[in-house]
């Protein structure tokens, strides 16, 4: 009965949503936007209407205000990620101590491509930057990676395929009906694991601040992992976190920081082995900054201005999160052209349940934004070519008071893992397994990013 009034109110919310397209592939929505300059309704699965917008106006409109995320689509992450007490990782924007980490969780990777290219064959390297990018976060969170914890890394993995399964089946998006589903409890599994693994380490960690010696070994540490932060972290009143304050910030840096950072980093290698030209003179400019070094020291980071230019541009045409949601508030929301908040009720025909979506992929190859927009140009990002462009024009991390805290970890993490990857390979592309564009939580490849790797030996500066 229950099961049964709950599809019924589904299908009513359809019968609503008639009027709005079915979306299509990524570049089937850029079509789209080039027929309808601001904006257009697309719609989620099978129920969930939105107003999809790709116009920097429209887009400043929206994101320069403190809008929450659209619950219809967000409030699937809360049996993971629970919502954050605060942003007490703030110091990681400049955790220096990071690089050394990166660096070797990344030459972990690099000696097994070693073997793998040593086959002459190309292969799949997704999924080997997605084991490298999660053993790099654990060690930054909890000081260790995963092969001490292994169930930790199977259960975060089985997580993010398991909300894009629930977000992409319609039947799944009612609660009471997903948790019957041997998908629904494989979910709950998973949630259990990572949540028993990050209570257990908590609880270790402040024992060994009561504890005098374990005190004392902390504190002489090279660096402070992520849950030190969060540990010493307090507001105003003093007050520190709650242990469940502490999940929910590590199960959200774990989650945002994963797939994310492993998108990035294929799709700029796949860049890289499109164009060669560009891959040269980026390693070129790497081993001018490395020098007579034996590892990146963090002012290095800012020398390496053409790859990340070059990473900005690959942030341009495969942005690692191509859409982002919103639910507007009702007041005070105008757009460019004089449509209000109001005026959402074309979208899904009740303006109350709007949303809107901002589709980043589209946004950034707006033509009237960006001349040639197929075509790979790192000095689009040039000081003297980024001035005067519309400040809501490039937007990977998304902007205003709810953009990604962590961007410039992120960043940071990837000119490390490139640079160091670009030392030790030489990328080109595999013409018969070309990427297939997905539009999921991240942007991944149907069939994988199959490339062929020339190691460049040991002299890996000559």
């Amino acid at each position: 009965m229950v099961i049964g009034l709950k599809l019924l109110s589904l299908l009513f919310r359809r019968q609503k949503l008639a009027r709005i397209q079915k979306i299509g592939g990524l570049d089937k929505v850029v079509t789209w936007s080039q027929e309808f300059p601001y904006a257009h309704p697309l719609w989620l699965g099978q129920f969930v209407g939105f107003l999809n917008i790709y116009e920097p106006d429209y887009a400043k409109a929206v994101y320069s205000r403190g809008d929450p995320k659209a619950a219809d689509v967000y409030d699937f992450f809360l049996q993971w990620i629970a919502p954050q007490a605060a942003s007490a990782w703030l110091p990681l924007r400049c955790a220096e101590a990071y690089v050394a980490i990166f660096a070797e969780s990344t030459n972990v990777m690099l000696d097994k491509w070693e073997r793998k290219a040593s086959e002459n064959k190309s292969f799949d390297i997704f999924c080997d930057v997605g084991h490298m990018a999660l053993d790099a976060l654990m060690k930054c969170t909890f000081g260790k990676g995963d092969a001490v914890d292994n169930s930790y890394y199977l259960a975060v993995s089985d997580l993010t395929l398991l909300m894009q399964q629930r977000i992409d089946s319609f039947q799944y998006h009612n609660d009471f009906i997903y948790w019957l589903t041997p998908h629904g409890r494989r979910f709950l599994r998973a949630c259990q694991t990572a949540h028993d693994h990050t209570d257990q380490v908590i609880r270790q960690r402040k024992a060994a601040l009561r504890d005098e010696k374990e005190r004392k070994k902390l504190q002489q540490r090279r660096h402070l992992d992520f849950l030190d932060i969060l540990l010493g972290a307090q507001d105003e009143s003093g007050i520190k976190l709650s242990d469940a304050d502490l999940r929910a910030e590590v199960d959200t840096f774990m989650f945002a920081g994963h797939d994310t950072t492993t998108s990035g980093i294929s799709w700029f290698l796949y860049c890289m082995a499109l164009y060669p030209e560009h891959q040269q003179r980026c390693r070129k400019e790497v081993r001018e900054v490395l020098g007579d070094q034996d590892s990146f020291q963090w002012d290095d980071l800012a020398k390496m201005t053409y790859l990340t230019m070059c990473i900005k541009e690959c942030f341009r045409l495969y942005p690692p999160v191509p859409q982002v949601y919103r639910q507007p508030q009702q007041t005070g929301l105008t757009f460019v052209d004089g449509r209000s908040s109001t005026s959402l009720e074309w979208v899904v025909g009740n303006s109350e349940s709007s949303l809107i979506s901002l589709h980043i992929y589209a946004l950034h190859r707006n033509s009237a934004v960006w001349p040639d927009p197929e075509v790979f140009d790192p000095l689009r990002f040039s000081p003297e070519n980024a001035t005067g462009r519309h400040p809501f024009a490039f937007m990977p991390f998304s902007a205003g008071p709810r953009n990604c805290i962590g961007q410039q970890f992120a960043m940071n993490e990837l000119k490390v893992v490139t640079a160091l990857c670009l030392l030790r390979f030489e990328f080109s592309p595999d013409p018969s397994k070309v990427p297939v564009k997905v539009p999921q939580l991240i942007l991944r490849s149907k069939n994988g990013i199959h490339l062929y790797l020339k190691p460049l030996g040991s002299g890996s500066r000559k």
